[in-house]
């Protein structure tokens, strides 16, 4: 047996008019969620780059310390 329940239909505006309601704040909730995590996800990459940003300019003056110019090499060949 199923129960029949009669209502206006200004109650079913009513009715229709929450559940939409309650879906519209839904929706506007997942998108803050969203765009919560979008904006964490890209300041957790910015931090990455940099990172590799200064990781690359600390090894970048030690390569050039080991390595002597042609010119600086060829001296010291010709002073041996």
């Amino acid at each position: 047996m199923r129960t029949v329940y009669v209502v206006s239909d200004s109650q079913l505006e009513q009715i229709k008019r929450k559940q939409r309601q309650e879906e519209l704040d839904n929706l506007e909730a997942s998108r803050k969620r969203l765009e919560e995590t979008y904006h964490s996800r890209i300041k957790i990459l910015d931090e990455r780059e940099h990172e590799l940003q200064e990781e690359l300019k600390a090894l970048a003056p030690s390569e050039k310390k080991t390595e002597l110019p042609a010119d600086e090499t060829e001296q010291c060949a010709v002073k041996a």
